[in-house]
Protein backbone atom coordinates (compact mmCIF):
# COMPACT_ATOMS: atom_id res chain seq x y z
CA UNK A 1 0.00 0.00 0.00
CA UNK A 2 3.15 2.36 0.75
CA UNK A 3 6.15 3.13 -1.42
CA UNK A 4 8.84 4.42 1.29
CA UNK A 5 11.51 1.80 0.63
CA UNK A 6 14.95 3.47 1.77
CA UNK A 7 13.52 6.21 2.87
CA UNK A 8 15.23 7.59 6.09
CA UNK A 9 12.69 8.48 8.89
CA UNK A 10 13.41 9.73 12.35
CA UNK A 11 10.37 8.44 14.35
CA UNK A 12 10.59 10.75 17.72
CA UNK A 13 8.73 10.03 21.27
CA UNK A 14 7.59 12.09 23.82
CA UNK A 15 5.98 11.30 26.96
CA UNK A 16 2.08 10.69 26.66
CA UNK A 17 0.10 7.11 27.49
CA UNK A 18 -0.01 7.39 23.66
CA UNK A 19 3.62 6.21 23.44
CA UNK A 20 2.62 2.39 23.17
CA UNK A 21 0.74 3.05 19.54
CA UNK A 22 4.66 4.27 18.39
CA UNK A 23 5.37 0.59 18.43
CA UNK A 24 2.90 -0.48 15.91
CA UNK A 25 3.91 2.92 13.77
CA UNK A 26 7.32 1.91 13.67
CA UNK A 27 7.00 -1.82 12.63
CA UNK A 28 4.64 -0.18 9.66
CA UNK A 29 7.27 2.04 8.84
CA UNK A 30 10.05 -0.80 8.60
CA UNK A 31 6.94 -2.87 6.50
CA UNK A 32 7.15 -0.38 3.85
CA UNK A 33 10.61 -0.30 3.44
CA UNK A 34 11.93 2.49 5.50
CA UNK A 35 15.17 2.71 7.62
CA UNK A 36 13.67 4.19 10.87
CA UNK A 37 15.65 5.65 13.09
CA UNK A 38 14.10 6.35 16.53
CA UNK A 39 14.75 8.52 19.15
CA UNK A 40 13.09 9.09 22.47
CA UNK A 41 13.01 12.01 25.11
CA UNK A 42 13.29 10.71 28.80
CA UNK A 43 9.91 11.16 29.36
CA UNK A 44 8.83 8.92 26.65
CA UNK A 45 11.01 6.03 28.43
CA UNK A 46 8.57 6.10 31.22
CA UNK A 47 5.80 4.73 28.95
CA UNK A 48 7.06 2.50 26.44
CA UNK A 49 11.13 1.14 26.68
CA UNK A 50 13.59 1.67 24.46
CA UNK A 51 14.47 -2.20 23.84
CA UNK A 52 10.90 -2.75 22.13
CA UNK A 53 11.24 -0.39 19.68
CA UNK A 54 15.40 -1.31 19.31
CA UNK A 55 13.89 -4.79 18.52
CA UNK A 56 10.89 -3.68 15.69
CA UNK A 57 13.01 -1.20 13.96
CA UNK A 58 16.09 -2.92 14.17
CA UNK A 59 18.62 -0.08 15.17
CA UNK A 60 19.56 0.99 18.71
CA UNK A 61 17.41 3.90 19.92
CA UNK A 62 18.74 7.48 20.77
CA UNK A 63 18.05 8.51 24.02
CA UNK A 64 20.76 11.17 25.08
CA UNK A 65 21.70 14.78 23.29
CA UNK A 66 25.66 14.29 25.38
CA UNK A 67 26.09 10.46 24.61
CA UNK A 68 29.44 9.84 24.24
CA UNK A 69 29.47 7.03 22.46
CA UNK A 70 26.33 8.10 20.32
CA UNK A 71 28.25 11.11 19.19
CA UNK A 72 31.62 9.01 18.42
CA UNK A 73 28.97 7.25 15.79
CA UNK A 74 25.93 8.81 14.81
CA UNK A 75 25.39 11.86 16.82
CA UNK A 76 22.70 14.40 16.44
CA UNK A 77 23.86 16.65 13.83
CA UNK A 78 24.25 13.38 11.52
CA UNK A 79 20.96 12.09 12.30
CA UNK A 80 20.08 15.55 11.49
CA UNK A 81 21.34 15.43 8.16
CA UNK A 82 20.40 11.89 7.56
CA UNK A 83 16.10 12.24 7.92
CA UNK A 84 14.47 12.71 4.45
CA UNK A 85 11.85 12.75 7.30
CA UNK A 86 11.17 13.26 10.96
CA UNK A 87 7.73 12.41 12.66
CA UNK A 88 6.90 13.12 16.40
CA UNK A 89 4.19 10.97 17.72
CA UNK A 90 3.29 11.02 20.34
CA UNK A 91 4.13 14.88 20.49
CA UNK A 92 3.40 16.24 23.90
CA UNK A 93 2.09 19.75 24.93
CA UNK A 94 5.53 19.96 26.66
CA UNK A 95 7.42 18.80 23.33
CA UNK A 96 5.48 21.38 20.84
CA UNK A 97 5.89 24.18 23.33
CA UNK A 98 9.39 24.05 23.63
CA UNK A 99 9.84 22.92 19.41
CA UNK A 100 7.77 26.26 18.75
CA UNK A 101 10.11 28.48 20.87
CA UNK A 102 13.11 27.18 18.98
CA UNK A 103 14.72 25.55 22.17
CA UNK A 104 17.26 22.11 21.92
CA UNK A 105 17.75 21.06 25.54
CA UNK A 106 17.36 17.35 24.66
CA UNK A 107 18.85 14.63 21.88
CA UNK A 108 14.86 14.75 19.94
CA UNK A 109 14.22 19.33 19.47
CA UNK A 110 18.40 19.25 18.96
CA UNK A 111 17.76 17.22 15.97
CA UNK A 112 14.46 19.23 14.92
CA UNK A 113 16.72 22.56 14.91
CA UNK A 114 19.37 21.30 13.13
CA UNK A 115 17.57 19.30 10.27
CA UNK A 116 16.42 20.93 6.44
CA UNK A 117 13.91 17.54 6.42
CA UNK A 118 10.06 18.03 7.25
CA UNK A 119 9.30 17.89 10.75
CA UNK A 120 5.24 16.37 11.38
CA UNK A 121 3.83 16.12 14.93
CA UNK A 122 1.01 13.61 15.74
CA UNK A 123 -0.19 15.76 18.94
CA UNK A 124 -1.06 14.19 22.37
CA UNK A 125 -2.25 15.39 25.34
CA UNK A 126 -5.40 15.89 27.34
CA UNK A 127 -8.30 17.68 26.00
CA UNK A 128 -8.24 20.84 27.99
CA UNK A 129 -4.39 20.63 27.27
CA UNK A 130 -4.89 21.08 23.63
CA UNK A 131 -7.45 23.74 23.86
CA UNK A 132 -5.41 25.96 26.63
CA UNK A 133 -4.76 29.03 24.54
CA UNK A 134 -0.95 28.45 25.21
CA UNK A 135 -0.99 25.47 23.20
CA UNK A 136 -2.98 27.35 20.35
CA UNK A 137 -0.71 29.89 20.54
CA UNK A 138 2.12 27.07 20.01
CA UNK A 139 -0.02 25.34 17.58
CA UNK A 140 -0.05 28.69 15.06
CA UNK A 141 3.42 29.08 15.82
CA UNK A 142 4.70 26.07 14.45
CA UNK A 143 2.56 26.10 11.21
CA UNK A 144 3.46 29.24 10.75
CA UNK A 145 7.35 27.63 10.79
CA UNK A 146 6.08 24.93 8.00
CA UNK A 147 5.66 22.03 10.59
CA UNK A 148 3.40 19.82 9.85
CA UNK A 149 0.46 18.72 12.30
CA UNK A 150 -1.52 15.64 11.62
CA UNK A 151 -4.40 15.27 14.29
CA UNK A 152 -5.11 15.51 17.32
CA UNK A 153 -8.27 13.17 16.83
CA UNK A 154 -11.32 13.37 19.31
CA UNK A 155 -12.53 10.78 21.37
CA UNK A 156 -12.37 9.46 25.02
CA UNK A 157 -9.44 9.83 26.93
CA UNK A 158 -7.08 7.73 28.70
CA UNK A 159 -8.30 9.98 31.67
CA UNK A 160 -11.45 9.59 30.94
CA UNK A 161 -12.07 13.24 29.40
CA UNK A 162 -13.75 13.26 25.77
CA UNK A 163 -12.92 15.65 22.88
CA UNK A 164 -9.68 16.44 21.03
CA UNK A 165 -6.35 15.12 22.23
CA UNK A 166 -6.26 11.82 21.05
CA UNK A 167 -3.45 11.23 18.87
CA UNK A 168 -4.67 9.59 15.46
CA UNK A 169 -4.17 5.85 14.75
CA UNK A 170 -0.95 4.79 13.28
CA UNK A 171 -2.36 3.40 9.76
CA UNK A 172 -3.49 7.20 9.71
CA UNK A 173 -0.19 8.39 10.37
CA UNK A 174 1.31 6.28 7.38
CA UNK A 175 -1.45 7.60 5.33
CA UNK A 176 -0.22 11.26 5.81
CA UNK A 177 3.73 10.14 5.57
CA UNK A 178 3.13 8.27 2.18
CA UNK A 179 1.71 11.40 0.99
CA UNK A 180 4.80 13.59 2.14
CA UNK A 181 6.80 11.44 -0.30
CA UNK A 182 4.16 11.06 -3.58
CA UNK A 183 4.09 14.76 -4.46
CA UNK A 184 2.14 14.00 -8.26
CA UNK A 185 4.09 17.24 -8.72
CA UNK A 186 5.53 14.86 -11.97
CA UNK A 187 2.46 12.50 -12.56
CA UNK A 188 2.01 10.90 -15.62
CA UNK A 189 5.49 12.27 -17.34
CA UNK A 190 8.56 10.42 -18.89
CA UNK A 191 11.65 11.74 -17.31
CA UNK A 192 15.21 10.10 -18.47
CA UNK A 193 18.22 10.85 -16.37
CA UNK A 194 21.48 9.80 -17.41
CA UNK A 195 23.92 9.04 -13.93
CA UNK A 196 27.41 8.25 -12.64
CA UNK A 197 30.78 8.22 -14.91
CA UNK A 198 31.96 6.23 -18.17
CA UNK A 199 34.65 4.08 -18.56
CA UNK A 200 36.30 4.54 -21.78
CA UNK A 201 38.67 1.65 -22.13
CA UNK A 202 42.53 1.77 -23.18
CA UNK A 203 42.63 -2.28 -23.04
CA UNK A 204 41.27 -5.40 -21.54
CA UNK A 205 42.09 -4.25 -17.66
CA UNK A 206 42.08 -0.56 -17.72
CA UNK A 207 40.05 2.84 -19.07
CA UNK A 208 39.29 6.00 -18.40
CA UNK A 209 37.27 7.84 -16.13
CA UNK A 210 36.39 9.94 -13.33
CA UNK A 211 35.11 10.33 -9.74
CA UNK A 212 31.62 9.82 -10.42
CA UNK A 213 29.75 8.23 -7.42
CA UNK A 214 26.54 8.24 -9.54
CA UNK A 215 24.46 9.09 -6.03
CA UNK A 216 22.70 12.64 -7.19
CA UNK A 217 21.71 11.17 -10.28
CA UNK A 218 20.22 7.55 -8.19
CA UNK A 219 18.77 10.64 -5.90
CA UNK A 220 16.82 12.32 -8.58
CA UNK A 221 15.26 9.58 -10.31
CA UNK A 222 14.19 8.18 -6.79
CA UNK A 223 12.52 11.78 -6.22
CA UNK A 224 11.15 11.73 -9.91
CA UNK A 225 9.55 8.66 -8.94
CA UNK A 226 8.32 9.31 -6.08
CA UNK A 227 6.77 12.97 -8.13
CA UNK A 228 4.56 10.45 -10.10
CA UNK A 229 7.29 10.34 -13.14
CA UNK A 230 7.75 7.06 -15.14
CA UNK A 231 11.90 6.84 -14.93
CA UNK A 232 14.04 5.57 -17.02
CA UNK A 233 17.70 5.23 -15.35
CA UNK A 234 20.93 5.29 -17.79
CA UNK A 235 23.60 4.37 -15.00
CA UNK A 236 27.20 4.24 -15.99
CA UNK A 237 28.96 1.67 -13.84
CA UNK A 238 28.38 2.65 -10.04
CA UNK A 239 27.96 0.51 -6.91
CA UNK A 240 24.42 1.92 -5.81
CA UNK A 241 20.73 0.01 -5.72
CA UNK A 242 18.36 1.24 -8.41
CA UNK A 243 15.49 3.04 -6.69
CA UNK A 244 12.03 1.57 -6.62
CA UNK A 245 9.87 2.02 -9.72
CA UNK A 246 12.75 3.32 -11.80
CA UNK A 247 13.90 0.92 -15.29
CA UNK A 248 17.89 1.20 -14.82
CA UNK A 249 19.77 0.96 -18.23
CA UNK A 250 23.22 -0.06 -17.48
CA UNK A 251 26.23 1.03 -19.79
CA UNK A 252 29.84 2.00 -19.65
CA UNK A 253 31.01 3.92 -22.50
CA UNK A 254 30.18 7.55 -23.27
CA UNK A 255 28.75 6.12 -26.84
CA UNK A 256 26.85 4.09 -25.31
CA UNK A 257 25.41 6.58 -23.09
CA UNK A 258 24.26 8.35 -26.07
CA UNK A 259 22.63 5.29 -27.65
CA UNK A 260 20.84 4.85 -24.91
CA UNK A 261 19.55 7.92 -24.63
CA UNK A 262 18.69 8.01 -27.69
CA UNK A 263 16.15 5.24 -27.02
CA UNK A 264 12.58 5.96 -26.59
CA UNK A 265 13.22 9.46 -26.93
CA UNK A 266 10.20 10.30 -28.69
CA UNK A 267 8.33 9.35 -25.36
CA UNK A 268 10.23 11.37 -22.99
CA UNK A 269 9.59 14.56 -21.41
CA UNK A 270 12.01 15.64 -19.47
CA UNK A 271 15.49 14.90 -19.91
CA UNK A 272 18.22 15.37 -17.08
CA UNK A 273 21.75 14.67 -17.85
CA UNK A 274 23.42 14.27 -14.24
CA UNK A 275 26.04 11.82 -15.95
CA UNK A 276 29.93 12.73 -15.43
CA UNK A 277 30.65 11.81 -18.82
CA UNK A 278 33.97 11.33 -20.67
CA UNK A 279 35.26 14.19 -22.86
CA UNK A 280 37.21 11.96 -24.77
CA UNK A 281 38.04 8.56 -25.65
CA UNK A 282 41.12 6.40 -26.78
CA UNK A 283 41.47 6.06 -30.76
CA UNK A 284 41.80 2.88 -30.43
CA UNK A 285 41.70 -0.05 -27.96
CA UNK A 286 44.53 -2.55 -27.32
CA UNK A 287 43.51 -5.81 -27.58
CA UNK A 288 45.49 -7.59 -25.13
CA UNK A 289 46.83 -5.66 -21.80
CA UNK A 290 49.66 -3.00 -22.42
CA UNK A 291 52.81 -4.41 -21.01
CA UNK A 292 54.89 -1.83 -19.23
CA UNK A 293 58.16 -0.91 -21.36
CA UNK A 294 61.68 0.81 -20.29
CA UNK A 295 60.06 3.98 -21.81
CA UNK A 296 59.54 6.17 -19.02
CA UNK A 297 56.70 8.66 -21.16
CA UNK A 298 53.65 6.83 -22.54
CA UNK A 299 52.15 8.75 -25.27
CA UNK A 300 47.79 8.35 -25.27
CA UNK A 301 45.97 9.46 -28.37
CA UNK A 302 42.45 10.31 -28.22
CA UNK A 303 39.25 11.70 -30.06
CA UNK A 304 36.65 13.66 -28.13
CA UNK A 305 33.58 11.72 -27.31
CA UNK A 306 29.72 12.89 -28.78
CA UNK A 307 28.15 15.14 -26.57
CA UNK A 308 25.05 13.72 -24.84
CA UNK A 309 23.15 16.76 -23.43
CA UNK A 310 23.88 18.28 -26.52
CA UNK A 311 22.47 15.86 -29.00
CA UNK A 312 19.22 15.65 -27.04
CA UNK A 313 19.10 19.87 -27.20
CA UNK A 314 19.61 20.02 -30.66
CA UNK A 315 17.04 17.30 -31.82
CA UNK A 316 13.79 18.86 -33.28
CA UNK A 317 11.27 17.46 -30.90
CA UNK A 318 13.25 17.84 -27.64
CA UNK A 319 12.34 17.29 -23.96
CA UNK A 320 12.80 19.97 -21.46
CA UNK A 321 16.18 19.41 -21.31
CA UNK A 322 18.68 20.04 -17.89
CA UNK A 323 22.55 19.70 -18.24
CA UNK A 324 24.75 19.66 -15.03
CA UNK A 325 28.00 21.56 -14.69
CA UNK A 326 30.38 20.71 -12.24
CA UNK A 327 33.34 23.13 -12.47
CA UNK A 328 35.98 24.18 -10.34
CA UNK A 329 36.10 27.87 -10.94
CA UNK A 330 33.66 30.40 -12.65
CA UNK A 331 30.79 28.32 -11.73
CA UNK A 332 27.86 30.61 -12.69
CA UNK A 333 29.67 31.97 -15.74
CA UNK A 334 30.93 28.63 -17.27
CA UNK A 335 27.42 27.55 -16.06
CA UNK A 336 25.69 29.89 -18.38
CA UNK A 337 27.66 29.53 -20.96
CA UNK A 338 27.12 25.86 -21.38
CA UNK A 339 22.85 26.37 -20.85
CA UNK A 340 23.54 29.03 -24.18
CA UNK A 341 25.64 26.71 -25.93
CA UNK A 342 23.79 23.53 -25.72
CA UNK A 343 20.90 25.16 -26.21
CA UNK A 344 19.53 23.71 -22.73
CA UNK A 345 16.39 24.57 -20.38
CA UNK A 346 17.83 25.11 -17.50
CA UNK A 347 21.62 23.63 -16.01
CA UNK A 348 22.58 23.05 -12.59
CA UNK A 349 25.68 24.04 -11.38
CA UNK A 350 28.00 22.97 -8.37
CA UNK A 351 31.72 23.88 -7.30
CA UNK A 352 33.14 20.37 -6.98
CA UNK A 353 36.41 22.08 -5.74
CA UNK A 354 34.56 22.68 -2.25
CA UNK A 355 35.50 19.85 0.20
CA UNK A 356 32.55 17.60 1.66
CA UNK A 357 30.28 17.99 -1.20
CA UNK A 358 29.88 17.17 -4.99
CA UNK A 359 31.90 13.75 -6.45
CA UNK A 360 31.58 10.82 -3.61
CA UNK A 361 30.00 12.56 -1.27
CA UNK A 362 26.65 12.43 0.66
CA UNK A 363 26.18 16.27 -0.20
CA UNK A 364 25.95 18.59 -2.32
CA UNK A 365 24.99 22.49 -2.94
CA UNK A 366 23.77 23.73 -6.34
CA UNK A 367 22.93 26.54 -8.33
CA UNK A 368 20.12 26.00 -10.83
CA UNK A 369 20.06 28.36 -13.67
CA UNK A 370 17.98 28.91 -16.23
CA UNK A 371 17.84 31.74 -19.22
CA UNK A 372 15.82 34.06 -16.72
CA UNK A 373 16.09 32.91 -13.10
CA UNK A 374 18.70 31.36 -10.78
CA UNK A 375 18.24 30.06 -7.58
CA UNK A 376 20.72 28.99 -4.88
CA UNK A 377 20.20 25.87 -3.12
CA UNK A 378 22.61 25.46 0.05
CA UNK A 379 24.11 22.54 1.06
CA UNK A 380 21.96 19.71 2.29
CA UNK A 381 21.86 15.24 1.80
CA UNK A 382 21.72 15.22 -2.32
CA UNK A 383 18.78 13.00 -0.97
CA UNK A 384 17.28 16.08 0.14
CA UNK A 385 18.74 18.29 -2.75
CA UNK A 386 17.24 15.58 -5.21
CA UNK A 387 13.67 16.90 -3.60
CA UNK A 388 13.94 20.37 -4.38
CA UNK A 389 15.61 19.87 -7.84
CA UNK A 390 12.47 18.08 -9.10
CA UNK A 391 10.13 20.70 -7.24
CA UNK A 392 11.74 23.14 -9.10
CA UNK A 393 12.10 21.25 -12.54
CA UNK A 394 8.15 20.89 -12.03
CA UNK A 395 7.58 24.29 -11.81
CA UNK A 396 9.49 25.42 -14.57
CA UNK A 397 8.42 22.63 -16.77
CA UNK A 398 5.10 23.46 -16.11
CA UNK A 399 5.48 27.27 -16.65
CA UNK A 400 7.59 26.09 -20.34
CA UNK A 401 4.43 24.01 -21.35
Amino acid sequence: MYRLTNKQIILGITGGIAAYKSAELTRLLKGAGADVRVVMTPAATAFITPLTLQALSGHAVHLELLDPEAEAGMGHIELAKWADLIVIAPASADFMARLANGLGNDLLSTICLATAAPICLAPAMNQAMWRSAATQQNVATLQQQKIRLWGPGVGEQACGDTGPGRMIEPGEIMEYVAECFNSGALAGLNVHITAGPTREPLDPVRYISNHSSGKMGYALAAAAADAGARVRLISGPVNLTVPTHVERISVTTAEEMLQASLEEINHCDIFIACAAVADYRPTSIAEHKIKKGNEEIMELHLVKNPDIVATIAAREDKPFTIGFAAETRDVISYARGKLDRKNLDMIIANDVSQAGIGFNSDENAVTLVTHTTQIDIPQTSKRQLATQLIEQISLLYKTEK
